[in-house]
C-alpha cells in the first residue's frame, strides 16, 4: 500500500486513518498537534507507543520538504528557502520579516506554466502541482527553523495558485483550522495572473482571504504580449470577475503592478490603469521589476510618478518595499536551478 501523507488530512480525516490502522481514535488528535509543532519524524512524537509509530511509519508520512540550503540577505534579512522535495524536485519559500510579524511567501507548484514574459518562475514550464500539505510544509519547516511563528502567508512564489485551485482550498481550510495552524483567513494573500472562473469560484467560497490580481497593462493588446493567459481571459471580465469577488466577500482586491520601463509605465498608462480601476473597491501594488537576466525588461524609474498620478486619480496605490533583491528572492525572480546549478 502507498504511504499516505498525514499533513494532507484535516484532523476529521486522520482520525478516520488513525482508527482504519487498528488505534483508538483520541491519538490523532496527538499525532496532529505533533505535526503543527513542526516535527518532522514520528520518532519525535513524544506521546505515542512504540507500536502507533510502528504503524504510523509502515502506513504514512509527514516530511513533505527538507531544507536544501537557505540564502540571508545582507542587506534586509530576508530568508530564501531552497527546498527539496519528496521526489527530488526543488521549490522556494520566501520568510520576510515585518513589524506587523513574520510573512511567508510559498510556492503552490514545481514550476509554472502561465509564461508572463517577466517572470523567472516559467521560464522551465510546470513539472506538478504540490499538495496541500506540500504548501503547507513551507510555512511548518520555517516555523521550526526561526522559532517563531508565521502571522502571514502570501501565496506567490512559483506556480499559479488557480491552476492548482483545490489544493489550495484545502490548505486555506487546514491554515484556519483551530486544531492546526488556527491562522485568520484575513492574513492571507493568494496572487493570480486572471484564470477567471476560478476567481469566482473563490468568492463563491466566501472565505475572507484577499485576492491579488497580477495586472500589469492596461489594455489588452499589451497585456497579452507580457502576461500569455490575457488570450484566454482578457481584461475586462477578469475586472468582471474581480467585482463579483468583492461583491461576495466585500474584502478589497488588490492589482499587482510591475512598473517596466518602457513597458507600461508612462503617465499615458496611469491614467489608463484610472480609468479601468474607477469606482473598484481596490489598491494598487506597484512593483519595480525585478531582474530576471534572462529577458530584456529595465526597471522603470518612474515608480514615484506613477504613484502620484494614480492618488491624483483617487487610486489608492503603494510601492512595494523591495525585499531580498540580493538573494533572488523578490517578486518575479524565484526559480528551480537549483539542482542544475549543484550538479
Amino acid at each position: 500500500m502507498e504511504k499516505v501523507n498525514l499533513k494532507d488530512m484535516s484532523l476529521s480525516e486522520l482520525e478516520e486513518f488513525i482508527v482504519s490502522i487498528g488505534e483508538k481514535k483520541f491519538r490523532a488528535k496527538q499525532v496532529y498537534n505533533w505535526m503543527y509543532k513542526g516535527v518532522s519524524s514520528f520518532d519525535e512524537m513524544k506521546n505515542i507507543s512504540k507500536d502507533l509509530k510502528r504503524k504510523l511509519e509502515e502506513n504514512a508520512y509527514i516530511k513533505n520538504v527538507s531544507i536544501e540550503e537557505v540564502l540571508v540577505s545582507k542587506v534586509d534579512g530576508t530568508r530564501k528557502y531552497l527546498f527539496s522535495l519528496r521526489d527530488d524536485n526543488i521549490i522556494e519559500s520566501v520568510l520576510m520579516r515585518y513589524e506587523h510579524g513574520n510573512s511567508v511567501c510559498v510556492s503552490s507548484q514545481v514550476g509554472c506554466r502561465m509564461g508572463c514574459t517577466f517572470c523567472a518562475s516559467t521560464i522551465e514550464g510546470v513539472v506538478r502541482n504540490l499538495s496541500a500539505g506540500e504548501i503547507l510544509d513551507q510555512i511548518l519547516s520555517i516555523q521550526r527553523d526561526i522559532g517563531e511563528r508565521v502571522s502571514n502567508i502570501v501565496i506567490m512564489g512559483s506556480g499559479e495558485p488557480f491552476d492548482n485551485y483545490d489544493e489550495i482550498v484545502k490548505f486555506f481550510k487546514l491554515i484556519n483550522s483551530e486544531e492546526g495552524l488556527n491562522l485568520s483567513l484575513r492574513n492571507v494573500v493568494v496572487s493570480t495572473c486572471g484564470i477567471v472562473p476560478k476567481i469566482r469560484e473563490l468568492a463563491n467560497e466566501k472565505m475572507p482571504v484577499t485576492l491579488a490580481i497580477s495586472l500589469h497593462a492596461t489594455n489588452n493588446s499589451d497585456r497579452s504580449k507580457i502576461m500569455p493567459i490575457n488570450r484566454k481571459y482578457p481584461i475586462e471580465e477578469v475586472i468582471d470577475a474581480c467585482k463579483y469577488y468583492i461583491e461576495k466577500t466585500k474584502r478589497r482586491v488588490t492589482f499587482e503592478y510591475a512598473l517596466i520601463h518602457g513597458v507600461n509605465d508612462t503617465k499615458e498608462h496611469g491614467k489608463s490603469l484610472i480609468k479601468l480601476l474607477r469606482g473598484i473597491m481596490c489598491h494598487v501594488n506597484l512593483i519595480p521589476l525585478n531582474k530576471v537576466e534572462e529577458m530584456n525588461y529595465e526597471t522603470s524609474k518612474n515608480a514615484k510618478e506613477f504613484r502620484d498620478i494614480l492618488k491624483a486619480g483617487k487610486i489608492e496605490a503603494t510601492i512595494r518595499r523591495e525585499l531580498g533583491g540580493d538573494i533572488n528572492a523578490a517578486c518575479g525572480q524565484l526559480r528551480r536551478k537549483y539542482l542544475k546549478e549543484k550538479s
